[in-house]
């Protein structure tokens, strides 16, 4: 987003690195493309080696506000090539699948997969998906090892296959550990250019998740810790959980949000989350 500049991205970055943030995810398709770059000038000079950068094959941007998809062998190897270069690394930590449907897993595709990790051009491969049946595949497949699936407050009907996937020895990544701030309502808080590019987004893609959040309101009036603290902190509590996934444009938001590990979130509060999640 050209309303999200270069100087904010990078402090955000260097932010998270001075706290303790060794995880960054982002994505060939994300941002119009330019979401890779963009972290790779950022890590620019910095020691990457305690840190995983994960990124993602199978879509890319078309132009157009279009994204495309090509999970082909030579797609995704040039994909990840292309990714390197971008990230100036000679290695990604995660290599992930951006959302691929089960027929696209193909034994030629899981076979790059493995020899991405048998050259050390990725230290793991793995895949992201809303589609639980495509993770449940994915749990009898050898050479993937990480999956990242969407959990928050609004999807407790993860846990059992988020049980599974860690009984399989997989790691498992929280996508949209936040919910989108529909705890909060924030998509349809309007303060900025770039707030009502999510807003229209959420809008288009998210109104049943937008409905559903309003029962969580209470998260954002508790006492000495904010909504979103108290949405990643359940999220957290989760022991098969490896690592939440959530994004940031403001500094007081990654700050607050980076707050919540460690947090334990009272009984009551587990109690009132289960209530609402019904």
């Amino acid at each position: 987003m050209k309303a999200f500049s270069e100087h904010e991205a990078h402090a955000l970055v260097h932010a998270a690195i001075d706290r303790g943030v060794t995880f960054f995810d982002t994505g060939a398709s994300y941002s119009h493309g330019e979401a890779e770059p963009r972290l790779g000038r950022a890590l620019a000079g910095h020691d990457v080696s305690g840190l995983t950068i994960a990124t993602k094959a199978g879509t890319y941007h078309a132009g157009g506000g279009r994204i495309a998809r090509d999970f082909s062998p030579a797609a995704v190897e040039a994909s990840l090539a292309r990714s390197l270069r971008n990230l100036g690394l000679e290695a990604v930590g995660l290599l992930q699948l951006h959302g691929p449907a089960v027929s696209e897993l193909t034994p030629e595709l899981l076979a790059t997969l493995q020899g991405f990790k048998d050259r050390g051009l990725a230290r793991a491969v793995g895949l992201n998906s809303f589609d639980p049946a495509v993770i449940e595949h994915a749990l009898a497949l050898p050479q993937i090892d990480v999956v990242m699936v969407d959990y928050n407050v609004l999807r407790p009907e993860r846990e059992p296959l988020i049980e599974r996937a860690a009984a399989a020895g997989k790691g498992v990544l929280a996508g949209m550990a936040l919910a989108m701030g529909h705890t909060g309502r924030q998509a349809l808080r309007l303060g900025s250019v770039r707030d009502v590019w999510y807003a229209l987004r959420a809008l288009k893609n998210h109104r049943a998740d937008i409905a559903r959040g309003a029962r969580f309101g209470f998260l954002h009036g508790l006492e000495g810790i904010t909504g979103p603290q108290a949405a990643l902190a359940y999220v957290l509590a989760n022991p098969n959980v490896s690592c939440a996934v959530f994004g940031a444009t403001r500094m007081a938001h990654l700050l607050e949000n980076l707050e919540a590990s460690g947090r334990v979130l009272p009984s009551d509060v587990l109690r009132r989350i289960r209530d609402a999640q019904g």
